[in-house]
């Protein structure tokens, strides 16, 4: 085949990498450095090697990124972390990888895994948690499921990059201890154990380096520690900010992103080659990871899947995301389910009742445009079958059900500017607290991307968090309310009674930050920890929600009482749906340290499970625990450590909710370099 034996898909990959990389002119490598346009790499049609094209986005596949087609419009981050449901991960993402290919794109930019540091930020609405364990947990089978279809996952955004006020000009300040424990172990989890085949640098510099030219992030840890074998791609622009292109090429940035580029612009870029500012090993080495990937989606063989986008199956799949992390906050009474029986006359209103929420760039990147959306009363009618009248006032009412929350656009939650306010929009708060005094059976559903402020929370009986459905949302909501869906899904982060309890927000310097630098002097005190730590207690617990049943713990045993670093702690109960109707719970298990140092969190999530179970079934629920997760990373000497001594098997419904404990130990070991969680 002479310089297309490249082609020959029964050649070794590395083999067809060494091979095309040889056949590339020096130009041509040079183009393929930087996009030809908003979503595509440049063609080399010499070669026969197509535009790779990527598309957004962490909720299904963006309008705005696909010829303008209206795909799935899955629920938001939040709403998937709230689930707990690694089976609905995979699933999630195999099918918006179909639609992925259905666009024509290769590679979806998506999961978008930065930790909920502060509850304004922006994009809480597009992340998943405040809890690295549980972030690990749900990237991992999200990335599996999108390149098992052989499209390429993009984990965003590396790293640190947790607030959107000045994200284009702030460096995070943050310690190695708490990159290590609760910024990076993600991302770390996409690369070791999901084999991630692109990572997305942020906006942000690192500690006074930014990230599309930080070696210490791209080169040291991505590749060298975790094994990274895919390519880096910049965030939209962030080029912008760094110094030059050879510094980018050398700290491992692969490919820049949009268009034409700045630094890899193709004049820019050549002019520093030919001046001797990066050798040709480095250019080769820059272009590897992305030549791989695109053979690892068969981007540059002859037959594509061309996969497929709004079937039925997916439509149904996005329903149950939506159902599975519908969230319970509030059940006083057990107003919910509705009953006909005793509330036969139902008032609807409220400012979201009818409201869509999926449209293109809403909310910025993340943004989706289905061919349909369920709105909440197109719910209600359609699943209503004849059980409920509808009435206009709550006075008329037996009870009242309530949309209120906020929406896609700045100020709220959306890309490019953090949320203004905690709380909910003025003329609602006013509107909730004048309809429970009219009917004081009134249901207030929630729509929004993240924690809320809730000063009339007293004086409403029942709560629900629906977060960002999706298209399906409208189905999903009236399931659950009529209680032909029970609702399992569990906090992802602590909801705080005001916004000064939140860890980020105790002084300028560690929100919004100062002098273009934002400091995480909270350190590990992230979310729960802090929380916990300084006896604080929140709206609504990390880990919370209710269930339609009621779920006893009992018998837990772990086998043995101490323990070395080789062991694995295997712990278990007796989980039983105690109640009347089936249900699923998520068991957590905490971990706490008993001699803990002042600096560390008193527990952290170590495991969880998630359980199904009819009415009156009961389940031996076991979860192993390699001692070895327990290390802790040491500033001191820059290596995890663990430490001997006493800790408690914390097991419960939530961070708050614990239901059995159990000491146990761990004997004298050698320190050494491990991994924690």
């Amino acid at each position: 085949m002479g310089e297309l034996n490249y082609l020959d898909t029964s050649m070794p990959l590395e083999e067809r990498i060494t091979s095309l990389l040889s056949a590339l002119q020096t130009d041509e490598k040079l183009l393929l450095c930087a996009g030809q346009n908003f979503w595509e790499t440049r063609a080399i049609p010499r070669l026969g090697i197509k535009a790779f094209r990527m598309s957004d986005g962490p909720r299904g596949v963006a309008y705005h990124s696909s010829r303008r087609r209206r795909c799935t419009a899955f629920p938001s981050g939040v709403a998937q972390a709230a689930s707990w449901d690694e089976g609905l991960m995979v699933r999630f993402g195999e099918a918006v990888a179909q639609e992925c290919k259905a666009t024509g794109a290769q590679m979806i930019l998506a999961p978008a895994i930065n930790i909920t540091r502060t509850p304004l930020n922006g994009r809480t609405f597009e992340y998943f948690s405040e809890d690295p364990l549980l972030n690990a947990r749900l990237t991992v089978p999200m990335v599996m499921g999108i390149q098992s279809q052989g499209v390429a996952a993009c984990v965003k955004h590396f790293a640190a990059n947790n607030q959107e006020a000045n994200r284009m000009r702030n460096s995070s300040e943050v310690s190695e201890r708490a990159l290590q424990e609760i910024y990076l172990p993600a991302f770390k989890a996409a690369v070791e154990q999901a084999d991630a085949w692109s990572v997305m640098a942020a906006y942000n510099a690192i500690n006074g380096t930014a990230a599309c030219e930080n070696p210490d992030f791209l080169k040291t840890r991505l590749r060298q520690q975790y094994g990274f074998r895919g390519f880096v791609v910049s965030d939209w622009f962030a080029v912008r900010r760094t110094s030059s292109p050879e510094a980018c090429i050398k700290a491992g940035l692969n490919l820049e992103m949009p268009g034409k580029g700045s630094h890899y612009r193709f004049k820019t870029i050549k002019a520093a080659y030919q001046q001797k500012r990066f050798s040709d090993d480095d250019l080769d080495d820059n272009l590897r990871g992305l030549l791989r990937v695109m053979f690892l989606t068969g981007h540059l063989d002859s037959q594509v899947d061309i996969g497929q986008c709004n079937t039925v199956e997916h439509q149904t799949l996005a329903r149950e995301m939506a159902e599975g992390g519908i969230t319970l906050l509030k059940n006083d009474g057990d107003l919910l389910p509705l009953d006909p029986s005793s509330v036969p006359k139902i008032a609807v209103l409220g400012p979201k009742l009818k409201r869509r929420n999926c449209w293109p760039l809403w909310g910025g990147s993340a943004g989706v445009w289905p061919p349909y959306e369920v709105t909440p009363w197109q719910g209600l009618q359609a699943q209503n079958h004849g059980r409920f009248q509808w009435v206009n006032s709550p006075k008329e009412a037996d009870a009242v059900l309530l949309f209120v929350g906020v929406g896609h656009r700045p100020g709220f939650d959306s890309e490019a500017m953090d949320r203004r306010s905690l709380h909910l929009p003025r003329n609602q708060q006013a509107l909730i607290k004048k309809t429970v005094a009219a009917n004081p059976n009134t249901v207030v559903i929630l729509t929004n991307g993240g924690p809320l402020a809730m000063p009339w929370m007293d004086e409403v009986p029942a709560l629900l968090e629906t977060w960002y459905p999706g298209m399906e949302g409208g189905n999903a909501i009236a399931r659950v309310i009529f209680g032909d869906a029970n609702p399992s899904g569990k906090l992802p982060l602590t909801f705080p009674k005001q916004l000064q309890d939140s860890p980020a927000h105790q002084s300028e310097r560690s929100y919004p930050g100062d002098k273009r630098a934002v400091h995480y002097e909270e350190e590990l005190f992230v979310g729960y920890r802090h929380f916990d730590k300084y006896e604080i207690e929140p709206l609504f617990p990390f880990g919370h929600g209710l269930s339609y049943t009621q779920f006893t713990y009992s018998d837990l045993l772990i086998h043995g009482t101490t323990f070395a670093a080789e062991d694995t702690l295997d712990v278990s109960i007796t989980l039983t749906n105690s109640g009347e109707v089936a249900g699923a719970e998520v068991v957590q298990l905490y971990v706490s340290d008993q001699q803990a140092a002042d600096d560390r969190p008193p527990q952290s999530l170590k495991n969880f499970q998630k359980i199904h179970l009819e009415a009156g079934q009961s389940h031996r629920v076991s979860m192993k625990l390699p001692i070895a997760k327990l290390r802790v990373f040491c500033p001191e000497t820059n290596q995890w450590q663990l430490k001997t001594g006493s800790y408690l098997a914390r097991l419960g419904s939530s961070s708050r909710d614990i239901r059995l404990q159990q000491a146990f130990c761990v004997e004298e070991v050698n320190a050494s370099i491990g991994e924690s969680l």
